[in-house]
């Protein structure tokens, strides 16, 4: 038998799915505050970072309005988030998502005299200990392509190496048609290049990590991680960290041969090596779980190893990435922010926010709408004055006469 509630419970339906709860709005915006949060929430926003010196890790942006790559003259720079909204903010901007050892350069002189940083007044030299890779100049990967690419239509995610910290392609790995594991599936990411460069790195291809380690209870002081000599190498043979030309980051053909890894705990027979060795696939990238870095042998020939080729970082779990977003997402955002007020109201409070979020909504949609008809971009200052002509309205107005009701 036909529901004569039908139609009306349809309508009412349609009323539920149009509008807009408060916890609707918090929830939504969780995910998004926290992948914000993940890269700027341990950021400072307010102050430039130039006079904190070279930071562990920071979030940097590439303006190609004050250092054109095209320019002869170019200069790659770097600058903090405080400075990428006080100093750049009507600038072309390339997000770098964060860099490690590196010093703010948007008070140096990097840029011209002309630029004036508003957080910190003066110029100041250089930052000679700064790197700078082809990501200043808003390209990446080995293709060095923007992203987006808008000359590219193949859809492919972008994966960091950890030692270069330049940005790939899936596809531009060298991976062949598998392509990338899943993003749960590995921790860091290796590149070919930088594992041919450091060819000792392969030995902890396929490593496993112990379920008896704890990274808490795992030194991350590299400094300290030098001082551990007292154990043997962790990798059999040893010559990758013995030859002089190793520690280069150079292996010869015949020494390659014989570089194999205990690390996964895999011995040999009888005292003989592998046949197989793991650095003559030094040329292929690595992907390797989280926490690998526990892992890391960190005898004195290792630790000298890592020191003498400048990536000595890897002995630092607190280098990470991980942990950096870990430490980002930390700060309660808007959705913990949000239910705390609400657990604050009383019924009618909380009725009367909702039902002002959708009229705000509403009103806000409608402004839109009229830029998307005229073929209009919308600006920031279009935004302030939307909100400044609401906050007008809400206003009481002083200058109407008082009502009848009043005596």
């Amino acid at each position: 038998m036909e529901n004569e509630n039908g139609p009306e419970k349809s309508e009412q339906g349609k009323e539920d799915k149009d509008g807009v709860t408060m916890l609707d709005v918090l929830q939504d915006e969780q995910e998004l505050e926290e992948d914000a949060n993940a890269v700027l929430g341990a950021a400072d926003d307010q102050n430039c970072t130039y006079d904190e010196g070279y930071l562990a890790r920071q979030p940097l942006y590439a303006c190609l309005t004050c250092t054109q790559p095209e320019n002869p003259d170019f200069k790659p720079a770097g600058i903090c988030l405080a400075c990428s909204y006080k100093c750049h903010e009507r600038c072309e901007l390339v997000e770098l998502y964060t860099k490690r050892s590196f010093r703010c350069d948007c008070p140096t002189k990097k840029f011209s005299s002309d630029h004036k940083c508003k957080l910190k007044p003066g110029k100041v030299e250089e930052n000679a200990k700064n790197s700078y890779s082809q990501n200043f100049s808003g390209v990446y990967c080995s293709c060095s392509r923007p992203y987006p690419d808008p000359e590219d239509p193949i859809e492919d995610e972008m994966i960091q190496c950890v030692i270069c910290e330049d940005w790939y392609h899936g596809r531009h790995l060298g991976l062949g048609d598998t392509g990338p594991p899943q993003d749960t599936d590995y921790g860091e990411m290796i590149c070919r290049g930088c594992a041919r460069k450091y060819p000792l790195l392969i030995n902890y291809k396929g490593v496993k990590i112990p379920e008896s380690t704890n990274p808490s209870t795992t030194s991350s002081d590299p400094q300290s991680a030098s001082t551990q000599t007292n154990h043997p190498c962790k990798l059999k043979p040893q010559e990758t960290v013995e030859d002089d030309k190793a520690v280069d980051g150079k292996v010869d053909d015949d020494k390659k041969k014989d570089d194999s890894s205990a690390v996964d705990g895999e011995k040999s027979k009888d005292g003989e090596e592998p046949e197989e060795s793991k650095a003559e696939a030094v040329s292929e990238t690595l992907f390797l779980p989280e926490g690998w870095r526990s892992c890391i042998c960190r005898c004195e020939k290792c630790v000298k190893y890592f020191k003498s080729n400048k990536i000595e970082f890897l002995l630092d779990e607190k280098d990470t990435v991980h942990h950096y977003e870990s430490q980002g997402k930390k700060r309660a955002g808007q959705f913990e922010q949000g239910m705390e007020a609400l657990s604050q109201m009383d019924r009618v409070q909380q009725v009367e926010a909702i039902s002002m979020y959708n009229n705000m909504k509403t009103d806000l949609m409608g402004y839109l709408a009229s830029f998307a008809r005229e073929g209009k971009v919308v600006k920031e200052e279009d935004i302030r004055k939307f909100f400044s002509d609401m906050k007008s309205a809400k206003r009481p107005r002083l200058d109407l006469p008082p009502p009848d009701s009043c005596k």
